[in-house]
């Protein structure tokens, strides 16, 4: 016997991704017998979101590892998908010829032709991808020089291609979503009178300036149509190191002083932008620690200390990196933070120095896949955003930094475009999930670690329909079921492919039943296989095994810790194909003693779904009745009301 806490929770799942090439998006629609509208991105890019054949829903469940798609729970409602027109991605897109250029603003932005991008991640000055020959912030002055009133700001620079093309988005897009971060302040703040160094200067002056630069970029942005949605206070404020490019350390304590004046005059002059902190890595670099000056703490709970602290109250979230630690972290930090939202803003697609482009497609294609287009949305994030939105075939240009990034389009020296990796990642979002769309219960098997299993995230548009974007992680194809109510369909996706299902809102689908949330209950089995504890929210990448053999009396018994009442009881093997029940028994109780039957029946694939009689009990258990040479798993318990 073995006793754990069982975090039992619903799973549900939605198709999506609906793409022609550059073509339509899927209309909503009424239908008696429902099907799903399939696009797929392959990583021998002989498919790029290419529409497949429609598949039917059928009655009944199918026997493969299956995602339950539940629209009864909701998570968070998403902003966007996309990235940023840096100094550099303007550079080059002007490089392009005009019609050329509203072109590859078409494959971008476009909903309906193209990708339809809807958050863009905008630097406030130079970042360390510019085309300019020096960094550059919006009110330099001379070395020793300070400007207190701001009398030479100006955002001239930006005048010439950023805004432009800024304007071109928003008119291509009009839910597109703006957030502007700075790399450094003017230098005339800082410690080091130096863009690339030091920290702001710890001077009441400089933390009033500073508010005012923020509130006057904002403003400025505003005038030139394009109003400024969220902003933080500095670009990745741990890192000291940028490679030569723009920098600056800013601790919390230093944040808040700034937020604590900034947030007021916000709500007074834009009461749209809503400030968003730290923006910076899942987990402190180990190089951020070492970098952290004598004397100085490198805060690895950054976020939790900014949340805590006076200035909470002007933050209305927390803006995550994807270069150290995993996607987890947003969990962990929504769960102490219920209240405040999860932004995902950067990662840039890379590659080693002899990497062929057909390999960092195919690398790019299924790292940011499993981590960025599912891992990111499964935990929290109201956006998902990679870095420059367009880059020349160097990987550039840029004036320190990085040196191997890509970009979602690439600028040829002949003149022509091309499509990478992120531009497929983020379009099986962009195109699909609206702003204002939530996402919704789906069990997912794959991790952002990779564990060679099908892993998904699902999401309910405004106007009723459903998206379910599904990545295969192994390199070999993966057969699944899409179960929705008491309807399903099985689908094969090749080796590394992500896809997206869409379909519409359909009563036939949906049978009024909805998952009840009961994590924490507790279980215990015999035998007391090797597992990894049962599914938490419809992860169904963790498991029970009974560690041996199928044989009759073996049980999973669960303590759902008060008295429910429920209607339908989903038994779900997970990813290890065979491993289900060849015969069950279904018992409830009141009090774990005394036991009565109320279904039983032979399992017939990874799904075993029962609808009971309206029926209350605390405790639950599934026994099998039936000998098989297979373990017996079970990966995710869901009760139904």
């Amino acid at each position: 016997m073995k006793r754990r806490v069982l975090p039992l929770v619903a799973a549900a799942t939605t198709a999506a991704l609906g793409w022609t090439g550059i073509a339509g998006a899927p209309a909503a629609q009424a239908s008696a017998a429902p099907s799903a509208r399939v696009w797929v991105t392959t990583i021998d890019r002989a498919e790029l979101l290419h529409e497949r054949a429609a598949v039917p829903f059928v009655r009944g469940q199918g026997g493969q590892v299956t995602i339950a798609v539940d629209p009864s729970r909701t998570y968070q409602s998403m902003d966007g998908f996309g990235a940023s027109i840096t100094d550099s991605s303007a550079s080059v897109l002007y490089r392009l010829a005009p019609r050329q250029r509203a072109d590859a603003m078409r494959a971008l932005f476009d909903p309906g032709r193209g990708a339809g991008v809807s958050f863009l991640r905008q630097p406030i000055g130079s970042s360390d991808f510019t085309a300019a020959a020096r960094h550059y912030t919006f009110d330099d002055m001379p070395p020793g020089q300070t400007d207190y009133t701001l009398a030479h700001f100006s955002i001239e620079h930006d005048r010439a291609q950023v805004l432009p093309l800024l304007r071109e988005a928003k008119r291509l897009n009009p839910q597109l979503k703006i957030m502007a971060t700075p790399w450094s302040p003017p230098a005339w703040m800082k410690t080091s009178d130096s863009l690339s160094s030091g920290e702001l200067k710890d001077d009441p002056r400089v933390y009033a300036a500073y508010a005012a630069y923020l509130t006057r970029f904002v403003l400025a942005y505003t005038a030139a149509g394009v109003p400024v949605d969220y902003l933080t206070v500095q670009n990745e404020p741990q890192n000291r190191d940028a490679g030569g490019g723009p920098v600056m350390g800013l601790s919390t304590a230093q944040a808040s002083k700034v937020i604590e004046i900034l947030g007021p005059l916000l709500r007074i002059v834009s009461p749209r932008t809503k400030i968003l902190g730290y923006d910076h890595n899942w987990q402190t670099h180990p190089n951020d620690v070492k970098n952290t000056p004598p004397g100085q703490d490198p805060e690895t709970d950054y976020p939790y200390r900014l949340l805590s602290g006076p200035a909470a109250r002007w933050v209305a979230g927390t803006a995550y990196h994807c270069y150290y630690g995993d996607p987890s972290a947003q969990t962990a930090l929504h769960d102490a933070f219920p209240d405040k939202g999860i932004w995902f803003t950067e990662c840039s697609g890379s590659h080693g120095p002899d990497d062929t482009p057909a390999q960092y497609f195919t690398d790019t294609l299924k790292w940011h896949a499993r981590t960025i287009t599912v891992g990111t949305t499964r935990n929290w994030a109201k956006s998902a955003v990679t870095w420059n939105i367009a880059l020349d075939s160097t990987g550039g240009p840029h004036l320190g930094g990085c040196g191997t990034c890509t970009g979602l389009l690439t600028v040829q020296p002949d003149g022509t475009w091309t499509t990478d990796a992120e531009y497929y990642t983020i379009g099986h979002l962009a195109k699909f999930v609206k702003p204002g769309a939530i996402r919704i219960a789906s069990s997912s098997f794959g991790t952002p670690g990779w564990n060679g299993e099908v892993t998904d995230v699902a999401f309910r548009n405004p106007d009723g329909s459903t998206v379910l974007v599904a990545h295969n992680e192994n390199d070999a194809p993966r057969t699944f079921t899409v179960a929705v109510g008491g309807h399903s369909f099985d689908y094969t996706l090749p080796g590394g492919s992500l896809a997206t299902f869409t379909w519409p809102r359909s009563q036939v689908l949906e049978d009024g039943l909805r998952l009840l949330p009961i994590a924490g209950a507790t279980a215990t089995s015999s035998p007391a296989g090797p597992d990894a504890g049962l599914a938490v929210d419809g992860d169904a990448s963790t498991r029970w095994s009974s560690g041996t053999a199928q044989a009759p009396g073996q049980y999973l018994q669960v303590d759902l810790g008060a008295p429910r009442s429920f209607r339908r009881v989903a038994i779900d093997s997970g990813a290890s194909i065979g491993d289900y029940a060849r015969g069950w028994q279904l018992s409830t109780s009141d009090d774990g003693t005394a036991w009565r039957t109320v279904a039983q029946g032979a399992g017939t694939g990874q799904l075993t779904t029962v609808d009971l009689a309206s029926t209350r009990a605390r405790f639950l258990r599934v026994t099998s009745t039936a000998s098989a040479g297979n373990w017996w798993s079970i990966a995710d318990i869901r009760l139904y009301a």
